[in-house]
């Protein structure tokens, strides 16, 4: 089922070779800026006519009214809500640790300069709606903000057209949370009702712009962040999802298949990539892709996932050229299945989340296993992090010289002012020890 790439004995740069769903974010762009500029422009009134023509629902509030979001929680499956109390807490025991620490540093008597890590103000999250619904999304996008300290947090998810408001689930997440500020809005208008704030029905129902916009969504979704970067801050472009999997022949071809297929049941442009040296595991594993597949719920969307040109088995000649691969590849999500799982891993450079050995399957880490699953994709693990405490953090200098600090390095600043052609910096400093 997976299509082979062989670079067994060929001295070249994988990332050429190597299968990768094609986005095209750049024309997706033009699409969605005029959608953009009339919610910029007409607030409400634009962003309930895009609801009406992309979601099939005509809004008459973007606000999930209170009573909304209690009813859900009351409704929320009891197996569903432990689940979710279990993910909340594990991921905010991992994500406890995350936050920086303010430094000091004291550069010379009377002379310090502070590292100081300051909560952004307001954060829009948005959760996506589509082929699938994400309360585990909520989960990731809400706790990294709560401990970071945002003091002002709103969610937005597409609403659904039987209800008219987001998925139940979703809402359900939210309220054990405490998060009570969500929006019936999804794709580019959401981005765009965040980027720069929306009226409403009435004041009360009006969204007030926001300082940064955080999760995953589609290719509008992500077209709209790009072009409003800079207007709001954006944690990542989040493209389809993609799993890369080293193994060796202690693989489990059973289990490397029910992680291929996990990973492509999200999207037909999921992209399940398996880097090994042993054809014979790639045979086996094809074996089980045949014998999984057809039985799985979403078998159609899977298989579209597996045989598309984001997919693929990669044959390398040893594990050293596959530790190459995978980092020229660099995954959303990389499992090692090999001897020694734990000390490859440890040698990996580019990932978005690394998942050692037999037991800890990526679909461990999209729910319980404390981490999370907002990461980078399409190669952008090369330079970039997943969602954490510091997405929501920025660092400020503060800067604090006495007279005697600023005195003993007035020389310098002015010698370098002078190299510059930019007497005036010097001046300023000269002029502090005038009479």
């Amino acid at each position: 089922m997976l299509t082979r790439i062989d670079l067994r004995g060929r001295g070249v740069d994988p990332r050429r070779l190597l299968p990768r769903a094609q986005l095209d974010v750049s024309a997706a762009i033009e699409r969605v800026r005029p959608l953009v500029e009339d919610v910029r422009a007409h607030g409400f009134a634009a962003i309930r006519a895009a609801t009406e023509r992309f979601d099939g629902v005509r809004l008459e509030r973007l606000r999930v009214p209170a009573e909304a979001l209690a009813a859900a929680e009351r409704a929320l499956d009891p197996a569903v809500r432990d689940a979710l109390r279990e993910t909340i807490a594990r991921v905010r025991r991992v994500h406890a640790d995350q936050r920086p620490v303010e430094a000091t540093t004291e550069v010379v008597p009377g002379g310090t300069v502070t590292h100081r890590w300051v909560p952004v103000g307001r954060v829009g999250l948005y959760v996506p709606g589509g082929l699938a619904v994400y309360p585990s999304t909520v989960v990731m996008n809400v706790v990294p903000a709560q401990l970071a300290g945002v003091g002002s947090l709103a969610v937005t998810s597409p609403p659904q057209p039987e209800t008219g408001l987001p998925d139940a689930r979703v809402l359900a997440t939210c309220a054990l949370l405490g998060v009570d500020e969500v929006y019936a809005v999804g794709g580019a208008q959401a981005v765009a009702m965040f980027a720069y704030g929306s009226t409403g029905a009435d004041e009360a129902d009006a969204c007030p712009p926001v300082d940064m916009v955080t999760g995953p969504g589609n290719i509008w979704v992500t077209a709209a962040k790009r072009l409003l970067r800079g207007v709001v801050g954006i944690d990542a472009e989040a493209g389809p999802t993609e799993i890369a999997i080293l193994a060796d022949d202690t693989a489990d071809p059973r289990h490397v298949a029910a992680d291929l297929i996990s990973q492509a049941e999200h999207d037909p442009l999921a992209a399940s990539v398996l880097v090994t040296p042993s054809e014979a595991l790639v045979d086996a594993v094809d074996a089980e892709l045949r014998r999984q597949v057809p039985a799985a719920k979403h078998a159609e969307r899977i298989t579209q996932a597996l045989t598309g040109a984001q997919s693929g088995a990669v044959i390398v000649d040893d594990l050293a050229a596959g530790l190459a691969v995978v980092d020229a590849y660099a995954a959303e999500h990389l499992e090692i299945q090999t001897a020694d799982a734990r000390d490859l891993a440890m040698r990996v450079r580019n990932a978005g989340a690394i998942f050692v050995g037999p037991y800890s399957p990526v679909s461990l880490g999209d729910y319980c296993a404390g981490s999370n699953h907002v990461l980078p994709t399409g190669g952008c693990a090369r330079h970039s992090s997943g969602l954490s405490v510091r997405t929501f953090l920025r660092a400020v200098q503060v800067v604090d010289y006495d007279a005697a600090a600023l005195r003993g390095v007035a020389g310098h600043v002015r010698t370098l002012a002078e190299a510059e052609d930019l007497p005036a910096h010097g001046q300023a400093v000269a002029v502090r020890f005038e009479p």
